[in-house]
């Protein structure tokens, strides 16, 4: 069971992500993005970001690809804006539930 601070963090990381995603990063790999939820570890040490994205296969893993890439800025901005002791290593996670 989750306790209330994980889920609200949880929550913090996904809205924060979300909005870099679609207004801060250039990279022309990632496109047709949205980030459907986030799973912390209890530690709020790891963060699984779970992410639908529109297109073929081939485009997906390219926009994976590019994410993993800007993971690094993304990690800056969720500590720039959450006040946590540790920032979460982000990991990106194709979310095939709504395909």
């Amino acid at each position: 069971m989750s306790s209330r601070r994980v889920l609200k963090a949880a929550s913090a990381i996904r809205e924060v992500v979300g909005t870099a995603v679609l207004t801060e990063l250039r990279d022309p790999r990632i496109q047709d993005v949205t980030v459907t939820s986030v799973e912390v570890s209890a530690d709020l040490r790891h963060a699984k970001v779970h992410v639908s994205i529109m297109g073929d296969e081939t485009k997906q893993s390219l926009c994976l690809h590019g994410l993993q890439s800007a993971s690094g800025f993304l990690q800056k901005r969720v500590n720039d804006r959450i006040d946590l002791r540790y920032t979460p290593k982000l990991q990106f996670v194709l979310d095939k539930g709504l395909q």
